[in-house]
């Protein structure tokens, strides 16, 4: 399953997914993880919640985004959640041309029984047609 938080920059977005996670640490029985683009919300974040700075990790498009994202969960036999915030910043790709990446991390998630959690920044009349069943 695949939800997205959408919303221009200033919207809460963050603030929002940040609740979430730390919402799942609570009542989750598997394991949850936060991918971020940076270290600034490392701290405000559940002890139990893994974090990982994707910068750390050189990934340079969709398509290494969807292989880190199957490493993490290829290593931790658990993984319930994972939440991304920064999500267009770590795949550096226009959102109207990730329709087919949208595709395979839903089939990904459908298979490993994973939610996954990503913030997006735009305008919420740019929302390509693709995303609009994802938007919370």
């Amino acid at each position: 399953m695949i939800q997205i938080i959408f919303g221009e920059k200033g919207t809460g977005k963050t603030k929002k997914i940040l609740e979430l996670a730390n919402t799942a640490a609570k009542e989750a029985k598997g394991s949850i993880v936060f991918i971020d683009d940076d270290d600034r919300y490392m701290f405000d974040l559940n002890l139990s919640v893994r974090f990982i700075n994707a910068k750390e990790y050189g990934i340079s498009g969709p398509k290494a985004f969807f292989g880190f994202l199957c490493g993490v969960a290829a290593s931790d036999h658990d993984l319930e959640e994972v939440f991304v915030d920064g999500f267009l910043d770590i795949v550096r790709h226009d959102l109207a041309t990730l329709e087919g990446l949208f595709d395979e991390l839903g089939s990904f998630a459908d298979k490993h029984n994973i939610r996954l959690t990503l913030c997006v920044s735009g305008a919420v009349e740019t929302l390509p047609p693709f995303l609009k069943q994802y938007a919370l």
